[in-house]
């Protein structure tokens, strides 16, 4: 038995009459404590894939499993991190992990939540901010806050929903590893949604591409054979980190392709239509009733 897994899901939005299918028979199976990353193009559904996982979204067929038992709503044994950081703008770091631990564990007392607190502040790098509003934080800054945050529930599962797409380079590189840290020492089950081929490579166990969109699906996946933990530095003369960049980044050039050429735009024949003729009719009562131009004077009455 999988410890997390979506068994033969769809989903699909709209009336039943006019429904448009985002996903179909998608099938997943992560096991406890695995790194999972799955890649797709923008608009595919991977973000409802996301949804699905943690509650937030029922399937319009199929079931969501975490252990044996059918997910149908959000839990704190499921973290999930957005693609924005969602830190409430009026409470400084600490007041946001503060609201959610409270939330998920409210019967710690005082010196208990203080304690776990600091303990995941300090754990993202950043003690020195955690009276800071978000407005006072870099995107990066903000972005650990909010890993903070999620990992602070305690989840036996975090989702990453492209968290680190909007960073700069240097600072995604930095969460990155931040990110692969707190996984090989808590060894939390993790399914990751990205669109970057090196970050998944780099990242995870496995690696499942999903197919184009309206009716995406899971491909084949990707096993990543390689040793941890992984050195970025020294990943572009690993033979194995180039031919699985290789090859995954083929497949989606290829799904690319493929989805270009089964969309044809349907060309709607125009009616022949001419315009009318305004030109007005001498003797018209348009041409009596018409008003004085600006700056005419008018005939006395």
């Amino acid at each position: 038995m999988a410890f997390l897994e979506l068994d033969n899901v769809s989903a699909a939005f709209g009336p039943a009459t006019n429904q448009t299918v985002v996903l179909k028979d998608i099938n997943l199976s992560v096991e406890e404590n695995e790194f999972v990353a799955i890649i797709g193009f923008s608009g595919a559904g991977k973000s409802t894939i996301m949804s699905l996982l943690s509650g937030l979204l029922a399937p319009t067929t199929g079931e969501v499993r975490m252990k044996g038992e059918v997910v149908k709503e959000p839990g704190p044994d499921r973290g999930l991190m957005f693609q924005n950081y969602s830190l409430l703008p009026w409470l400084t770091v600490n007041d946001n992990i503060k609201l959610a631990v409270k939330t998920a564990f409210p019967k710690l007392r005082k010196a208990e939540l203080d304690e776990k607190i600091e303990h995941y502040v300090k754990m993202v790098k950043l003690g020195h901010a955690g009276e800071r509003r978000p407005h006072e934080l870099s995107g990066g800054m903000r972005q650990r806050a909010s890993l903070a945050r999620t990992l602070s529930l305690d989840p036996e599962v975090l989702l990453l929903d492209e968290p680190l797409s909007a960073l700069d380079a240097l600072t995604r590189s930095e969460l990155q590893d931040q990110i692969l840290n707190i996984w090989e020492t808590d060894r939390r089950t993790v399914v990751m949604i990205t669109n970057d081929v090196d970050e998944a490579v780099l990242m995870a166990d496995r690696i499942i591409p999903l197919t184009m969109g309206p009716e995406a699906t899971l491909a084949k996946e990707f096993v990543v054979n390689m040793e941890r933990p992984r050195d970025r530095q020294t990943l572009n003369d690993h033979p194995e980190y180039m031919r699985l960049k290789s090859e995954i980044t083929s497949f989606m050039m290829q799904l690319n392709k493929e989805s270009k050429e089964l969309s044809t735009s349907a060309v709607i024949p125009m009616p022949d239509v001419r315009p009318k003729d305004f030109t007005p009719i001498s003797g018209s009562p348009r041409l009596k009733n018409k008003p004085a131009q600006p700056g005419t004077p008018r005939s006395a009455a």
